[in-house]
């Protein structure tokens, strides 16, 4: 058997190295990175290696284009302006597609875009200027904002901030008011948009999931997906999916290809018919650097089809496209998206082939192919996946194996309603039904998947542990062919990874064997188990997602559920509560505050099976087995708080104030209440001295520092989601909890944290 020759991406990996340092925009990596280059280039040169000679000056090259590019940014009128926090007028064109982002909790909804500044004028002077910059918008103009195609003129006044090196942008700016159209889009961004929103109004009569799904998977629009379907579709590993990437625009061609063929096209004209296609979706797409990134990698695979040598010619086209596109835009290097299309292509290139010839020796080809290519996509991702999840993922392969029927049809139709709804809309409907069908398929595949107790296992994200992952893959990499090769051991494989599926995974030692308390690792929101008796739990708040409390539960072996209390009736606290279904639930407390509809909807579910809906009052208690909560203080029924529409402040203020005991240990729990809320609460509980607290509101910057003394706590918990966009916990709130106790423990770092007691002293056990 041939080996394959690794030393292309080598060379591309040197250049990426050298974009990544120039990105840094820090001067000691530069000068490190050129000293390690030159070094490596002389010893190269030494020993005779031309590799060695060609690595050190491709990264040297990166390097150094990449420094000039950033230097370049941060030296202009608009970065010099944006240090100092200048509120100017400027004149900018709209590119790429907007994001908008519906109003949580306090935070309103924004609209933001990259756009490139034309003209800028303030501070007594006018600059012309041709740089980018990321636009943005909150609240009430919001509305105005996103009815503007990409490829529109505008005029408006910004604030504007300073950006990260990392970014790639001159500026962060924020729109002070509504927008002054100076010009529309040009004919090809009217003639984008146009098709754009021709595939949004054929698929309008689709059932809700499907009809943000078909846009999603034919040119990246996922304004219309929901949390609930964005969150189950990373679980199972589907999210890619979603995403503009190369196997959309492999689909595609395969479909133009089979097509025109079939018309008589040939030759040179064939080639142009797909280099077309490939301008039409670059340019549907937005040609988004992201786009662009899925072009190349797409170019790729198709590069590589139909050689004898695949592997080898594809890991030489992957790696001129990783040089040319590292060398293009040196911020691609920084991008997640990037590493894994980069990770993905070199799986597939490199294990795809052998894996299905291993199988093809026993199995049919089809089902050999459709069992290696997303088992080498996942085993190559798994390592990056891993060190931003904190996680790895089970269910992907299945979830991957079971789309992949499914997905060329709903991409191909989807293209197609896209195209046709420009010319006849009715037409367009029908296809885009026909996709929708496919997508309803995904759907249900990525809500099953996630449903599933061993969907995915925590692990740590810790630079040693995702090195060992990686061990791991790379081990399973080099053993797959001679596994898959045999029948009974991949039958075995395949059973082994059923009963994974269907068991909740568990890290070794966790849970530990006493636990009184535990704060389930629920992302951004809060959940808490209370151990009542064998099997048995009061559970505070629900988080923020079923499948998250769920898993917690059975981790912890807990079937019934006598008592719910939710502290208020936020998304972020409220949504897992369809999990409880089922496991015995009597009665579920809430305070007097009950909006937001959408959470009061869920209570309303669980009441309809036939539980007592109870609204807390102060001194309110209960007792299930060995623990107790009662209610310190509670906002009353008709009081004057005027909650807003959706989720405000005020809900978060009315939170109930919980002491929870349980085997000798205490408790504190107040849900989302910021400063004035916790005032409030102190002059109505007064200072409760307890073992353990619940900061607040994840960890915000709304602390009442006296309210927090107040509890003189021996151990304070945070339960917040990693890499959260609300920025919890603050670095102000961690240093005055740390004040009060040196003891701080979050569940973004460490997972579920459970609380016991032995021989009289607090033990705390992560699960990670």
């Amino acid at each position: 058997m041939r080996r394959t020759d690794a030393r292309p991406l080598v060379l591309g990996c040197s250049a990426w190295a050298g974009a990544w340092l120039a990105t840094s925009g820090e001067q000691t990596w530069w000068l490190g990175g050129a000293l390690a280059a030159a070094v490596v280039g002389l010893v190269g040169l030494r020993v005779r290696r031309r590799l060695l000679v060609a690595c050190a000056v491709l990264a040297l090259g990166a390097l150094l284009g990449g420094v000039v590019r950033v230097v370049g940014l941060a030296s202009g009128e608009v970065a010099y302006l944006a240090r100092e926090g200048a509120v100017v007028e400027i004149e900018a064109v709209l590119q790429g597609g907007p994001r908008v982002f519906l109003a949580s909790g306090t935070r309103p909804q924004s609209w933001m875009s990259r756009a490139v500044v034309t003209r800028l004028s303030g501070r007594d002077g006018e600059w012309l200027a041709g740089t980018p910059v990321e636009l943005s918008a909150t609240g009430d103009d919001v509305q105005h904002w996103r009815r503007l195609a990409p490829g529109t003129t505008v005029r408006v006044a910004v604030r504007l901030g300073q950006a990260g090196p990392e970014d790639g942008l001159a500026a962060l700016t924020r729109a002070r008011g509504r927008p002054v159209l100076l010009a529309p889009p040009g004919g090809v961004d009217a003639a984008v948009e146009a098709v754009r929103s021709g595939l949004r109004r054929a698929s309008d009569g689709l059932d809700p999931d499907a009809r943000a799904l078909v846009p999603a998977l034919v040119v990246g629009d996922t304004s219309l997906m929901s949390p609930d379907l964005t969150a189950r579709f990373k679980t199972t590993g589907l999210t890619h999916l979603t995403a503009v990437s190369g196997a959309n625009l492999v689909l595609l061609m395969v479909f133009v290809r089979a097509a025109v063929v079939r018309l008589g096209v040939r030759g040179r004209l064939l080639t142009g018919v797909l280099a077309g296609t490939v301008l039409g979706f670059v340019t549907l797409c937005l040609a988004e650097p992201s786009v662009v990134r899925a072009a190349a990698m797409g170019m790729v695979g198709l590069a590589a089809l139909g050689t004898s040598t695949r592997s080898r010619q594809g890991l030489r086209y992957l790696a001129v496209a990783v040089l040319a596109l590292t060398l293009w835009d040196p911020w691609i290097s920084r991008s997640l998206g990037f590493a894994l299309s980069v990770t993905a292509s070199a799986g597939l290139l490199w294990w795809a082939g052998p894996w299905t010839e291993a199988m093809a020796k026993w199995a049919p080809r089809w089902l050999a192919e459709a069992t290696a290519v997303p088992l080498a996509a996942q085993l190559a991702t798994q390592p990056i996946i891993t060190a931003i999840s904190g996680q790895v993922s089970v269910v992907g392969v299945l979830a991957n194996a079971l789309a992949g029927p499914l997905v060329g049809p709903a991409t191909v139709l989807g293209f197609l309603a896209a195209g046709v709804s420009t010319l006849w809309l009715p037409l367009a409907s029908v296809l885009a039904w026909a996709a929708g069908w496919c997508a309803l398929g995904l759907c249900w595949i990525a809500r099953l998947g996630a449903t599933l107790p061993g969907a995915t296992t925590p692990w740590p994200a810790t630079g040693w542990a995702v090195l060992l992952v990686t061990g791991l893959c790379l081990a399973a990499g080099i053993l797959a062919p001679r596994a898959l090769a045999q029948r009974w051991i991949a039958a075995a494989c395949a059973l082994a990874l059923v009963v994974a599926l269907l068991r909740t995974p568990s890290p070794p030692g966790w849970p530990p064997p006493a636990w009184s308390i535990v704060s389930c690792d629920v992302g951004q929101g809060d959940a808490t188990v209370i151990a009542a008796g064998p099997g048995e739990a009061i559970v505070v708040d629900a988080g923020p997602d079923p499948a998250l409390l769920s898993r917690c539960l059975a981790q912890l072996g807990v079937a019934r559920v006598p008592l719910v209390v939710l502290t208020h009736l936020h998304a972020d606290h409220v949504s897992g509560l369809p999990t409880l279904v089922g496991r015995g639930v009597h009665q579920v407390v809430t305070s007097g505050v009950r909006t937001p509809a959408s959470g009061e909807a869920l209570v309303q579910q669980l009441v309809g099976e036939g539980v007592r809906h109870v609204t807390a009052q102060a001194g309110d208690r209960w007792t299930v087995g060995r623990a107790s909560v009662q209610v310190l203080a509670a906002e009353p029924v008709g009081s004057d708080l005027q909650p807003a529409e959706g989720e405000s402040s005020v809900e978060n203020d009315a939170s109930l104030l919980i002491l929870v005991a349980v085997d000798g240990i205490t408790v504190l729990l107040a849900g989302d209440t910021e400063d004035t809320g916790q005032e409030r609460l102190m002059r109505l509980a007064g200072s409760v001295d307890v073992d353990v607290l619940l900061v607040p509101h994840h960890g915000s910057s709304r602390q009442y520092p006296d309210f927090l003394a107040a509890t003189t706590p021996q151990v304070a918990l945070i339960s917040v989601g990693a890499k959260n966009d609300y920025g919890h916990p603050t670095a102000k709130t961690l240093k005055l909890v740390n004040s009060l106790t040196g003891n701080v423990i979050r569940t973004d770092q460490h997972g579920s944290i459970a609380v016991g007691i032995d021989q009289g002293r607090l033990v705390l056990t992560t699960q990670r």
